[in-house]
């Protein structure tokens, strides 16, 4: 833990926090929530009110009159449109820029952290656990990578080197080169910014489900979503990694390999919901 720690603190750029996420997770999943609870979250954030007023008003979620304020927005399309918006949103500003150190351009990091989470949510309903929670998760699930992105700037040829003359999994190659990888410090990024216990599990060990102990569910929910996108071409950079423990996550979940391509399926339609969200026609 002491090793993690130094090593964010030696940073000189962190992300954001996108702590607006973790207290609207927390909002919508207490029973008795409210409308008023929601906006006061989202208020404060004057690009985010106006984005989720201008979705709310784009022809996705086309009415008769424009919503003039978060309330009505929050009324008209739901709790989880909401949610969905926000973290789609902050995680736009968070994964959105280009990382050379794992040489992938602008943009690919949030295509590829987006199909995850929803096939993650995917995982989710059908295993009958929280899929906003998973949603969160599989979205999150390579934070880590942007804090390392700045130490592998000059050294991409060596990580890709590393991967292919030893058939090391990328995990290994940062813990190589590094003496850290993302998905340990991805896990120790969202404790310092106080997310709950099992999203940090889940980041954490979203490679080895298993070591989330009593979140091993969520962690298995991330590392099949994470898989499902990869699969799906939801990919970047050079393709520096190796699926490990995939029986482990589908047991953990009592789930066999032929309901993965459903969820392919689902993930994929759901990624065209996002797209109309994003690029409405008017």
């Amino acid at each position: 833990m002491q090793e993690l720690d130094e090593y964010i603190n030696s940073v000189k750029e962190l992300p954001p926090a996108p702590r607006v996420l973790a207290k609207l997770l927390a909002s919508l999943s207490k029973p008795d929530s409210d409308t008023a609870e929601v906006v006061q979250l989202i208020t404060y954030d004057p690009s985010l009110t106006a984005t989720v007023l201008k979705l709310c008003n784009s022809a996705y979620f086309a009415s008769s009159t424009a919503a003039s304020d978060l309330n009505e927005a929050v009324q008209r399309i739901g709790f989880n449109n909401i949610y969905r918006i926000v973290a789609s949103v902050s995680g736009s500003r968070l994964l959105g820029p280009p990382q050379q150190g794992y040489g992938f351009a602008a943009g690919e990091l949030w295509k590829h952290s987006v199909a995850a989470g929803i096939a993650a949510q995917c995982v989710a309903e059908e295993a009958g656990d929280d899929p906003n929670t998973a949603f969160t998760a599989g979205l999150l699930h390579d934070l880590g990578k942007i804090v390392l992105a700045g130490a592998l700037t000059d050294q991409y040829t060596k990580l890709v080197s590393e991967t292919e003359a030893r058939q090391h999994s990328l995990l290994e190659a940062e813990k190589t080169i590094l003496g850290v990888q993302h998905a340990e410090i991805g896990g120790r990024l969202l404790a310092k910014w106080q997310f709950p216990d099992d999203l940090v599990a889940g980041v954490w060990h979203h490679h080895q489900p298993s070591g989330a102990e009593n979140h091993n569910r969520l962690a298995a929910c991330v590392y099949l979503g994470n898989m499902i996108a990869h699969f799906m071409g939801y990919s970047y950079g050079h393709q520096a990694f190796a699926f490990r423990g995939r029986g482990e996550a589908l047991e953990i979940l009592n789930l066999s390999p032929d309901q993965l391509p459903p969820y392919m399926i689902q993930t994929f339609d759901r990624l065209e919901e996002v797209e109309a969200l994003f690029h409405p026609n008017s």
